[in-house]
């Protein structure tokens, strides 16, 4: 099976994180025998990029024959529709199919793809494509897994006297509300006065683990996600977690011990973080994500792609979900 993936999230040199989890999920994918190529298109950079893609695309298709191509995210999938020769899946992974401006285009275009897979079922129900396939990213288990605290923290410079917890994300990004954490935090402070808030961003990689495994909680705030991926490597590394219920978190966490659901006021998040604190111990949540395997998310991606193949010149059209506002799928 030959798959052309365009994107525009992709790690580059200057944001190594940036769509890691796209990243993964291709090599995961040529590790179980799809040949891939990559088209990237670095909207962050410039927005003239999308316009640019429309004649990469093309070329590329005059050049080498697809079975299909699997598009990441509305902006990409929108390049990969400007043929019609090539069957396209499409991935939804944001909060951007009911938030923002962005949302107006997901409604209105999804319909015209031949497969449609989105990462959460909160995603599916609020676009309204009941056909979609709810496929999460999966996790790198052999990366994301346990390890010593001690030798994590002193390989990381951390303290080795203070409660750790971990927040990961962009601060600056009003939706992942950093403002809130702060304010949480300086509560939990007055309960437990050796807690210490470490912030991941703009580190490398395969620096992710260490952090997790050397922090004794980790606290999610976002106001929306789709499947955020710092809550099932958490789970992987038996990290107790602190989380709003945005996304997916709170199927994902379960019934887990030393996991907690909170709502969004600052003095609750630090009652829970507290909890999580206090309880001094890691979870068992590896077992409880062990689905969520890269590998064995792939091998049901694949199985979306044989879908599309066999239905290469269908679309299906919902008249009934358009009529009321909402959309078809295949």
């Amino acid at each position: 099976m030959k798959v052309l993936v365009v994107t525009n999230m992709y790690p580059t040199k200057e944001q190594p994180h940036f769509g890691i989890f796209v990243q993964e999920q291709v090599k995961s994918l040529r590790k179980l025998g799809v040949e891939i190529d990559l088209l990237f298109m670095d909207g962050r950079a410039s927005r003239w990029n999308y316009l640019k893609g429309y004649p990469r695309l093309w070329w590329r298709l005059l050049r080498k024959r697809y079975d299909l191509i699997h598009a990441h995210y509305i902006f990409a999938g929108l390049v990969a529709r400007g043929q019609i020769g090539t069957p396209v899946v499409l991935t939804h992974h944001g909060p951007e199919v009911f938030m923002t401006w962005e949302s107006k285009l997901c409604r209105w275009f999804t319909r015209f793809f031949h497969k449609v897979i989105v990462v959460s079922q909160e995603m599916k129900t609020r676009l309204g494509v009941p056909r979609a396939h709810v496929i999460p990213c999966g996790i790198d288990m052999e990366m994301f897994r346990p390890l010593p605290r001690f030798e994590c923290r002193r390989e990381l410079g951390l303290p080795e006297n203070k409660r750790l917890v971990l927040w990961a994300g962009e601060p600056h990004r009003p939706v992942k509300r950093f403002d809130l954490v702060q304010e949480a935090f300086e509560r939990l402070k007055q309960r437990v006065p050796d807690a210490e808030l470490v912030v991941l961003a703009a580190k490398p990689y395969t620096e992710v683990p260490l952090y997790m495994n050397a922090c004794d909680a980790l606290v999610l705030t976002s106001l929306a996600e789709g499947s955020p991926m710092v809550i099932k490597e958490a789970m992987a590394c038996n990290l107790p977690i602190v989380s709003t219920p945005t996304g997916d978190v709170e199927e994902v966490i379960g019934g887990t011990a030393g996991c907690y659901m909170t709502n969004d006021d600052p003095e609750e998040i630090a009652e829970k973080l507290e909890l999580a604190l206090r309880r001094n111990a890691r979870t068992g949540g590896r077992e409880d994500v062990t689905a969520m395997d890269l590998d064995a998310i792939s091998r049901r991606i694949i199985g979306v792609y044989e879908e599309a193949l066999q239905g290469r010149e269908k679309l299906v059209h919902e008249a009934d979900s358009l009529e009321q506002g909402g959309l078809g799928s295949a």
